[in-house]
């Protein structure tokens, strides 16, 4: 059993997701960093859209039971892949991040134009890849990130942290002292970077891999 950690997570955890740690002896406590607003875009997107960028599940959720018409997407992510899937739209090209797609691109697709589906708070590398390669890119901004921040008044033994945004949030009114942040992927462990070197990334793209890369960090310190 872990000697008494606890865990702060900046997003809500289901019942099965708090479990895993309780089970494990580790204490959890949730709060969510960051809040995403869903825009209406219905009626917007009339014409039909050849290529189809995803790097998050947010934006596939502002197209469904829309009328947007998409020959193929391309995204981030298995789950990603997944809710497209789900939803009718076929998957071309998958990556673990951002950067990756963008080289995808550029190397298999490079005569071919572009709409990223995003939010209104994105990350600069796949816009930054497909410029540099003179690819077309028109960005269509979806949904919206509200930073939620709060003051959090005690120290936990680690922090689980699933997007840039969240970590902003967290760290704009706390700080994780000798804690060890757990994060989600290498884009969202690049932010934190900037506020400490203590760092596990999970090895796949989920939250419940993050609750695992913990619970055996915690274990090992026994």
């Amino acid at each position: 059993m872990s000697a008494n950690a606890t865990i702060l997570s900046t997003k809500k955890l289901s019942v099965a997701q708090k479990e895993l740690l309780l089970n494990a002896g580790i204490g959890v406590v949730a709060y969510s960093a960051i809040e995403i607003e869903i825009l209406d875009i219905s009626g917007t997107y009339t014409s039909p859209i050849a290529n189809a960028i995803f790097t998050s599940k947010n934006a596939v959720k502002a197209i469904q039971n829309t009328d947007i018409i998409i020959d193929v997407c391309f995204c981030v992510g298995e789950n990603t892949k997944k809710l497209l899937e789900e939803n009718g739209q076929k998957v071309v090209e998958t990556a673990k991040n951002a950067s990756d797609l963008g080289k995808i691109i550029a190397k298999k697709h490079k005569t071919e134009q572009f709409s990223f589906f995003c939010g209104n708070i994105r990350r600069d590398e796949l816009p930054a890849i497909l410029k540099e390669n003179d690819i077309h890119l028109e960005e269509k901004v979806v949904y919206k990130t509200h930073i939620k921040t709060r003051k959090l008044n005690r120290n936990f033994d680690g922090v689980f942290f699933f997007s840039p945004s969240g970590v902003q949030s967290y760290f704009s009114n706390n700080v994780i002292g000798t804690g060890t942040a757990f994060c989600i992927g290498n884009t969202t462990a690049s932010e934190i970077k900037k506020y400490t070197n203590n760092i596990i990334v999970a090895n796949k793209p989920t939250v419940e891999n993050v609750i695992v890369q913990a619970v055996k960090y915690f274990d090992k310190r026994i």
